[in-house]
């Protein structure tokens, strides 16, 4: 069974969550980059992030195609943004027909979010089988700790 892992990452906690779990997997990882960064620092980070996600933002991907053919099981990681995924998912979702996929969804947030996050995310792809859902508070607060709970999670995956 071939998996993607496929996620957006602002500041490095995504990132380290996906990789993780694609080694664990032996998967296919592939990070969201798009044409115009986010502030990064002060209230413009979060009044952007928050503005984009309230507003329905889909940004220009600058990724290469990814053929989702090739794959039964998706992963998709992304940080909590008022309360819901980040736009570089909305376009990812809005780029592809992602239709009858194992789904597999993991967040890092600073304290909350997650649930609403993952249910706005099943509204965004019907159709799908939805087998698992993890989120991370602060990942690279505690490496280690995030790191086994992210590679027992992977393969919790990979029995179901």
């Amino acid at each position: 069974m071939s998996t993607l892992v496929v996620y957006f990452s602002f500041n490095g906690n995504t990132k380290f969550i996906a990789e993780k779990i694609a080694e664990t997997l032996n998967a296919d990882v592939a990070e969201l980059k798009i044409s115009k960064k986010y502030p990064e620092q002060g209230f413009r980070k979060y009044f952007w992030g928050g503005k984009s996600v309230i507003f329905g933002e889909t940004p220009t991907l600058t990724n290469e195609p990814i053929d989702l053919n090739r794959y039964e099981t998706v992963i998709i990681g992304t940080p909590v943004w008022a309360g819901s995924f980040t736009p570089p998912i909305k376009s990812f979702i809005s780029q592809y027909k992602i239709q009858g996929k194992r789904i597999a969804m993991f967040a890092s947030h600073g304290g909350g979010g997650a649930k609403k996050c993952f249910a706005k995310l099943k509204k965004e792809l019907p159709g799908n089988e939805f087998i698992c859902e993890i989120d991370f508070v602060e990942p690279k607060k505690s490496l280690e700790e995030n790191s086994s709970k992210a590679a027992r999670w992977a393969k919790s995956l990979a029995i179901q």
